[in-house]
């Protein structure tokens, strides 16, 4: 029961990170650069998937 409380401990904070990278993108690193703001939507578009690889690792 302890991997799984760790699982989704890790889950929510990739997330969270991701809801993080997404809003400082578009709402105020994109008054200063745009291509960073693009990196930053990138890596944030890429969170989710790898988010629920971890939260389902080691399950039947």
């Amino acid at each position: 029961m302890a991997r799984k409380y760790d699982n989704r401990k890790l889950y929510y904070w990739l997330m969270g990170s991701c809801l993080v990278l997404i809003g400082l993108a578009w709402f105020v690193v994109r008054l200063f650069s745009i291509p960073v703001a693009i990196g930053m939507s990138a890596v944030a578009a890429v969170l989710p998937p790898i988010a629920v690889i971890v939260a389902n690792w080691g399950q039947d």
